[in-house]
């Protein structure tokens, strides 16, 4: 099993600009399912690395199926890539862009509300899923390996940090998820737990948050009621200034709930085992494995 991507996985990508076909390409390397691509300068069913590119999402979703999408076009327009999307019923919609106006976003979730669509993102690392040699984003491979620890990030750098980590160390991922740091984004971080709480692939869960919002509260909130596995809970911004935008859009603390502090005290007061450092969650999460008999060695 695996979390959203896997071996089932039949990849569309919108948007074949340079960033796009580079990502796409090593995708593609990775082993990755693509049958289909929209690109209005490809005309009439080009072929691109294999698999052919059409004007619109409508022509390629009845010409190849695809059950994913992976949006790769700039932020003026990638709301409309996104709604496209969700009028053809593809059912996991993956946005990459970053900068999609909030304006947009809020046109965006109430589509989502009335369909049947799933979004990731958007400004967003993606998904990958190791023993599927599946990857639907812009993730480097070299770090992942095939595991049963699964990953939920709002942040895309720390992702790649933390699973290096783990790597090291022999613990492989089961699936990682970015679900992006803006302030409206698709799936949210506790949403995303929920799906691991639910794969019987995952042992255990890193969850990375970042200051603004309180998205970690709600994560935290699940967790307590109904996570039945252990999550290592690791905060970015425990030195961010109250008011000021840290990196992402998402990042911005107004009053206590949004700041590192806060969120942690929710984390641990739920049941997560903290780290406190970024260099330090893969040995975190290495001990708690252990203490719960989930690594031998």
């Amino acid at each position: 099993m695996s979390v959203l991507v896997g071996r089932s996985t039949r990849l569309m990508v919108q948007g074949l600009g340079t960033e796009g076909q580079n990502q796409i390409r090593r995708s593609l390397a990775y082993g990755t399912t693509v049958v289909a691509g929209v690109h209005p300068s490809f005309r009439g069913g080009a072929d691109f690395e294999g698999f052919p590119v059409f004007d619109t999402a409508e022509e390629a979703v009845a010409a190849a199926q695809p059950n994913v999408s992976i949006i790769f076009v700039p932020a003026p327009g990638a709301a409309d890539a996104i709604l496209e999307n969700v009028a053809v019923g593809v059912r996991l919609i993956v946005c990459i862009t970053e900068g999609v106006p909030v304006h947009d976003m809020v046109r965006v979730r109430a589509a989502l509300a009335h369909s049947k669509s799933r979004l990731i993102g958007p400004n967003c690392p993606g998904l990958i899923t190791p023993s599927a040699k599946c990857r639907v984003g812009i993730m480097p491979t070299a770090v992942f390996q095939p595991g049963r620890v699964g990953v939920v990030s709002r942040s895309g750098t720390l992702v790649y940090e933390a699973v290096d980590q783990l790597t090291r160390l022999g613990i492989g991922q089961s699936s990682c998820v970015g679900v992006g740091g803006d302030p409206i984004i698709g799936t949210s971080q506790a949403e995303a737990l929920e799906m691991f709480n639910r794969d019987r692939a995952t042992d255990a869960v890193v969850l990375i948050g970042e200051v603004g919002g309180t998205a970690e509260q709600a994560s935290a909130a699940y967790i307590e009621q109904h996570m039945t596995k252990p999550v290592v809970a690791f905060v970015a911004g425990a030195t961010a200034p109250p008011g000021r935008r840290m990196g992402h859009a998402g990042a911005i603390i107004e009053g206590r709930s949004g700041t590192a502090a806060a969120k942690l005290e929710a984390l641990s007061g739920a049941g997560a085992t903290i780290s406190r450092s970024p260099a330090d969650i893969g040995l975190t999460m290495q001990r708690v494995l252990r203490e719960q008999g989930l690594l031998k060695t």
